[in-house]
């Protein structure tokens, strides 16, 4: 049936779009004394679960591929009000000695490692999956994939394995549907999903693995893809708006601390609602 309660909105009405969330997570000491690491650390959603982690009063390693971005993050990350230390690392996402080394440095400089967060990605790749080529396909598993498992295998070794701890897995909600240029990064990232709750299985109880899958988010990297669509992408979400940074970073925190203790094998969606769209609607 169609039918509709009388005084109800139209489906494709405008509405006013929810508010967007604060910077600051709710609980500010959710993570007080805590050590993360966070892959794909010097900007956009990595940097954001960064600046949140410290208001939360955790220490920040942020381990990425270019030494100026790392730089230029730390110096960003500094002037967020907060007391834990900020230490950089030169690290790319998908070789095994960088991941061991970023562990070898935390552990040295601060003697724990509580909390990874494996955000780093990457899509050198759009287009048909038959056009697809073995270096490219190869690169995107070995970082969104592969790396994932290999970051996760170096804080279990080095902390987790003896003293618990939680990781964080950034995935996308492409993981969860189609799409017609994107396919292989989505299967990565479908992928992620999966290995979210066999970690989970494998690392419990010791540690706890979750997973976050964003919808579009309002990053400088993604700025081309939504700026110049942003009320047609926004029209049809139940929310009326695109995510934001803090979005993430506030389930991060959620997903790092105490306060989702019993929660294990989990992949959080953040889309404003896109996938309980009814069929037929598109978001």
């Amino acid at each position: 049936m169609n039918a509709q309660a009388p005084n109800a909105p139209a489906p494709n009405a405008q509405a006013p779009s929810a508010p967007a969330p604060k910077a600051q997570a709710s609980d500010a000491r959710a993570l007080d004394g805590r050590v993360a690491v966070i892959t794909g650390g010097s900007r956009g959603i990595g940097l954001g679960i960064a600046k949140a982690y410290r208001e939360a009063g955790a220490h920040v390693v942020i381990a990425a591929r270019k030494p100026d971005g790392l730089a230029a993050a730390r110096e960003e990350l500094l002037r967020v009000e907060g007391d834990g230390e900020v230490h950089e690392v030169v690290a790319h996402a998908g070789r095994p000695e960088d991941a061991e080394r970023c562990a070898e440095e935390t552990m040295d400089r601060f003697g724990r490692l509580d909390v990874l967060v494996n955000n780093a990605a990457t899509n050198p790749y759009m287009g048909p999956l038959l056009d697809l080529d073995p270096p490219r396909a190869r690169k995107t598993v070995e970082v969104n994939q592969y790396g994932m498992v290999l970051w996760t295998r170096c804080a279990w070794r080095a902390w987790m394995r003896e003293h618990g701890g939680a990781v964080v897995n950034i995935a996308s909600v492409g993981g969860l549907v189609v799409d017609p240029y994107i396919g292989w990064y989505n299967a990565t990232k479908a992928a992620m999903l999966h290995l979210t709750r066999q970690l989970a299985y494998e690392l419990g109880p010791h540690a706890r693995v979750n997973a976050i899958a964003p919808g579009l988010i309002k990053t400088e990297l993604a700025r081309a893809v939504w700026e110049p669509r942003e009320p047609i992408l926004t029209a049809k979400l139940p929310l009326r708006r695109l995510g934001t940074v803090e979005d993430v970073a506030n389930a991060a925190v959620f997903l790092a601390s105490g306060a989702s203790s019993w929660m294990t094998g989990q992949t959080l969606v953040l889309d404003g609602g896109a996938t309980a769209l009814p069929i037929g609607v598109e978001g």
